[in-house]
Parts: C-alpha cells; sequence; structure tokens
C-alpha cells in the first residue's frame, strides 16, 4: 500500500512538472524570454486611451503589440483629445467612403451645375502624397490635427504603396480615397501653377517653395472663407502645427488637445501610424534579434543631403565628436578595462550607406573601451540611394524609423523628416547633428533638442503671422533650420 502511494505521489510530482514546463513554453508574448527586455512590466496596450478596442488584434498587430517594445510614454494624452479622436471616428463612419454622405458629397463635386457650398456634417480633405515616407507621415498628422480641428474627414490618395506601409487607424470604415473619386485624374496636376479651384473645392499648395498666397492659408481670414468649401485638395510636404498655433481661434482648442505643446506628434504619430504585419514583422525581427538583449541602445540616423551624397570622412568624424563629446559611446582605449559590470551597448545605424556602421564596428571591434563596456554595431539596409514609391524600399524606412524610435538615445542627422518621425514616435529629444559647411566638422558638432516636436522647416515667418511669432513664446526656431519653427514644452507657453 505503501509503495502504491509513492508510485501515486511521483506521478501526480511528475504531472505538476510537465504542467509547469508547459505553461512555461506556451506564456503569451507580452511574457516570453526572447520578446523585449521590459517585457514584464503591465501592458498599456491602448496606449493611455489613445487607441480604441474595436479592432481584431491579429488584423494588424502592431497596434496592440506596440506598447512590448516601447517604453511607457511619461506624456499622457488629455481627456479631451481622447474624447475628440472618439468623436472623430464616428464622424469618419458617417462620412466616410460608401456611405450615402460620401457619395452625395462627391455627386456634383467639380460639375458647374447645381454646384452647393453645403453638404451637410460631411467635409473633407483629400491628401496627396508627394516627396519621401518622413515628409508625408509629417504632413498626414498636421492635415489630421486640422481635420480634427475643423471637423472634417481625411482622405488618402492611394495610388501610392500607403496601404503596404499602414493599418486603417479609424474602426469601422477606411482613411483610403476611393479610386473612382470624381477628381483623380486631375489630382497630380494640382500645383502651384496649375490648381483650378472651383466652388466645390479648393487647393492648398503647402510645399517647401510655396509663394505668398500659398501662405494665405495661415491666415485668420483666409481660415474663414476655407471654411466654406466642402473639399480640400492638398498637396504638402512640411510638418506646418506650428503654424495652427498662431491662428488665434484655434489657440484655445489647440491648448485644451494639448495642454502640453510639444507632445502634438507624439500622441497622433502613435494614434495614426500602425505598421503592416509585413512591416511589422521586419521590426520586431530585427528588434529581438539584435536589440533585445541590450543593456542600453543607441540610434544614429545619418542622411547626407550634399551632391554628389555618399560616405563622407567628416561626416563621420562628426558622429564620432557628437557620440564622444555628449558621453553617449564610449571611447576606445589602450587597455582593457576589467569592469566587473560591463553593459552591452545595442547601436543601430540607419543610412543609405554602409559605411558609416562598418567604420563603428571596426572601431570597437579592434579596441576595448575606456569604460569596459560592449558595443555592437547593426545596420538594417544599405539601399545607396532613395527609392519613394518602390514597396520594399519603403517598407525598409518605416521599419528603420520605427527601430530608432525604439532606442533609448538618439542621434539625428539635421533637417532631416526621417530623424524627426523617430524622435516624435519614440518621445526622444535626440542629438542632432549639425549641418557641415565647406565639408568641415562642425564645431560642437551637435546639439541636445530642446523639444521632441518635429520642425516646421519652412515656416511663414513674414505676412500675417510675423507679429504673431514673435510674442509667443511656445515656438522657438529650429536648432537645425534658423527658418523654421517648432513648439516647446507648455512650461514655457501661454
Amino acid at each position: 500500500m505503501k509503495a502504491m502511494t509513492r508510485v501515486v505521489t511521483c506521478l501526480l510530482l511528475l504531472s505538476l512538472m510537465l504542467l509547469a514546463l508547459f505553461t512555461f513554453n506556451h506564456r503569451p508574448l507580452d511574457a516570453t524570454i526572447n520578446g523585449p527586455k521590459d517585457s514584464r512590466r503591465p501592458r498599456d496596450k491602448l496606449l493611455g486611451g489613445l487607441l480604441t478596442g474595436e479592432f481584431q488584434e491579429e488584423s494588424c498587430l502592431s497596434r496592440y503589440h506596440s506598447s512590448l517594445y516601447h517604453k511607457p510614454s511619461p506624456y499622457k494624452p488629455s481627456q479631451y483629445l481622447l474624447s475628440k479622436l472618439r468623436t472623430y471616428e464616428m464622424l469618419h463612419k458617417r462620412c466616410g467612403p460608401g456611405t450615402r454622405a460620401y457619395k452625395e458629397a462627391t455627386k456634383n463635386l467639380g460639375n458647374d451645375q447645381n454646384v452647393s457650398r453645403s453638404v451637410g456634417e460631411c467635409r473633407y480633405i483629400v491628401w496627396i502624397a508627394v516627396y519621401g515616407l518622413g515628409n508625408r507621415i509629417l504632413t498626414l498628422s498636421s492635415l489630421f490635427l486640422y481635420a480634427l480641428l475643423t471637423e472634417r474627414i481625411i482622405l488618402l490618395d492611394q495610388r501610392t504603396d500607403i496601404s503596404h506601409l499602414f493599418c486603417e487607424p479609424f474602426p469601422g470604415t477606411s482613411w483610403l480615397l476611393p479610386l473612382d473619386f470624381p477628381l483623380t485624374d486631375q489630382l497630380d496636376s494640382f500645383n502651384k501653377n496649375g490648381s483650378r479651384n472651383h466652388p466645390s473645392y479648393l487647393c492648398l499648395y503647402l510645399i517647401h517653395d510655396y509663394e505668398d498666397h500659398d501662405k494665405m492659408f495661415f491666415c485668420e481670414k483666409d481660415q474663414n472663407l476655407i471654411t466654406q468649401v466642402p473639399w480640400l485638395i492638398v498637396k504638402a510636404n512640411v510638418y506646418f502645427v506650428p503654424s495652427l498655433w498662431l491662428i488665434p481661434s484655434y489657440q484655445t482648442e489647440l491648448s485644451k488637445l494639448f495642454p502640453r505643446k510639444d507632445t502634438i506628434f507624439h500622441h497622433l504619430g502613435r494614434y495614426l501610424f500602425h505598421p503592416t504585419n509585413e512591416v511589422w514583422g521586419m521590426i520586431t525581427r530585427s528588434y529581438n534579434t539584435y536589440l533585445s538583449r541590450a543593456d542600453e541602445t543607441l540610434g544614429i540616423q545619418v542622411r547626407v543631403l550634399s551632391k554628389p551624397a555618399g560616405y563622407f570622412q567628416h561626416v563621420m568624424n562628426q558622429i564620432l565628436a557628437c557620440t564622444k563629446r555628449e558621453k553617449i559611446l564610449p571611447e576606445v582605449a589602450a587597455v582593457t578595462n576589467t569592469s566587473t559590470s560591463p553593459k552591452l551597448i545595442s547601436v543601430l545605424v540607419t543610412s543609405l550607406y554602409p559605411e558609416y556602421s562598418e567604420k563603428l564596428r571596426t572601431m570597437y571591434w579592434e579596441g576595448p573601451t575606456s569604460t569596459g563596456d560592449m558595443v555592437q554595431v547593426y545596420q538594417p539596409s544599405q539601399e545607396m540611394y532613395q527609392q519613394t514609391d518602390k514597396k520594399l524600399h519603403d517598407q525598409k524606412a518605416l521599419a528603420e524609423m520605427y527601430l530608432l524610435s525604439l532606442s533609448d538615445k538618439l542621434v539625428t542627422s539635421d533637417s532631416s523628416t526621417f530623424g524627426y518621425v523617430s524622435q516624435g514616435l519614440g518621445g526622444l529629444k535626440p542629438w542632432i547633428l549639425y549641418k557641415p559647411k565647406n565639408q568641415t566638422t562642425p564645431e560642437p558638432p551637435c546639439v541636445k533638442a530642446i523639444s521632441m516636436e518635429p520642425c516646421f522647416l519652412r515656416a511663414p515667418l513674414y505676412g500675417c503671422q510675423a507679429k504673431t511669432v514673435k510674442i509667443t513664446r511656445f515656438v522657438r526656431p529650429c536648432e537645425d533650420r534658423l527658418t523654421g519653427l517648432k513648439l516647446i514644452d507648455s512650461a514655457n507657453g501661454f
């Protein structure tokens, strides 16, 4: 009898061990040892309420899994912003593609007969994709904010690869402009020299080379006229959010939406831009393979705008000077430091050219660090030249922007929209590399950003907003572009 009892006890213990082993090997994604290094922290899958829980997770993994990879944001969205987003989502459902309201709104679009300025509650902004992916993301966020302020529906020209990059952000509807839109054949012809306006639509040209009449968009009196037009067709390549703050009629609403002014792109970017499952796979594979085991991660984004572009030794010297001066990376020493607790620092380099990461990797391979820390360098791609609108190229670019946003620290190139997107998504204030002159490393080589907000690179500093810019305290000239403006922390604002 005792022998039988011992057998039963052993079988019970074995069963418990097998159950424990099974449970360990079948833990959910946010508890696996191969996941992000902070994976055991509580998940905020809705990002403080920015996201709605209406979507199926499998349709867009990045939407609810991003909280496993990004550090918890210290910047909480206002309750007013959350309420405004839910209201917008309901409006988009009522007015979006396929609805009766949308069909009625497009019925007489561009028709000189029976033109009516009133289309009920449904008014629209059509976004036309121009320039590179960084510009597109920044203009989309700018236009979406404008849509929130003016109660318009934003629709995206889908003739580019936008649907291969991002999931739909609004539940139960689509943000893609239907291909049978009445003005589709004319969209490419709308520009500063040939825009054809109509009582039912207005073409806005907000490209960096805009002229004085284009800049009237930023004037209060012209906003009153624009409000009356049902359809806006917009070409833009700039992050014009700072100038919306300088339009008096929007300031109260903006202050309620964003009590902290330098969080606009951080919140709207995380709300709008969810990489597709294909892109998310690129991001998570890279992160889990090269970055997840590091004690500290550094992103270095290198964009050379000079012609011809390529690898330049003075740019490499500038990167090294910046990381040394700001103590971002340990120096290479003559002898090995015998630290008992060395850190692993993973450096993610994004560039069109491989030489920058190769030089950095070789430097830390050939010599020990002064701190005893280990430095590993990784570059996901080397495309050599920009290939906008090529599906795989743009997917790689988006994956790299997102990977940079996961860094603990960030170094970016001046005036780079690629870098602006990364810093905003990650809630990071990067060190910005100054633009070199005469192929010489600047001194100082870099500066710490005063804000995580992108720069409005070609702000209308003259005209109706000139006096406003001079008296406001919540915008500053950009560190990397004197002709630009950026928003700063609300503690320095109204």
